[in-house]
């Protein structure tokens, strides 16, 4: 059960985790948590921060690798030129 906005969880004296969206990457999230997909499948981590995927194209999803690092080409990129021949 999730708590209500602006409130920490029903424990005394919890505080509320932080949390930091990093624009074009990773959501980071005070650790440890617990995360819960959407077929149900909970993964656990009990770092001090994780990193979660925001683009899925994580190989580790839902926990973030830095492929949101990889340059995507557009269809309007120049080819590579080859002065070998």
């Amino acid at each position: 059960m999730s708590a209500p906005c602006g409130r920490a969880a029903d424990t005394p004296g919890a505080e509320p985790r932080r949390v930091t969206v990093v624009p074009g990457g990773p959501v980071l999230v005070e650790g440890p948590v617990e995360l819960v997909l959407e077929d149900g499948t909970t993964h656990t981590s009990d770092r001090f921060v994780v990193a979660v995927c925001a683009c899925r194209r994580s190989k580790r999803y839902p926990f973030c690798d830095t492929s949101h690092r990889r340059r995507v080409r557009s269809d309007d990129s120049p080819e590579p030129h080859d002065d070998s021949s």
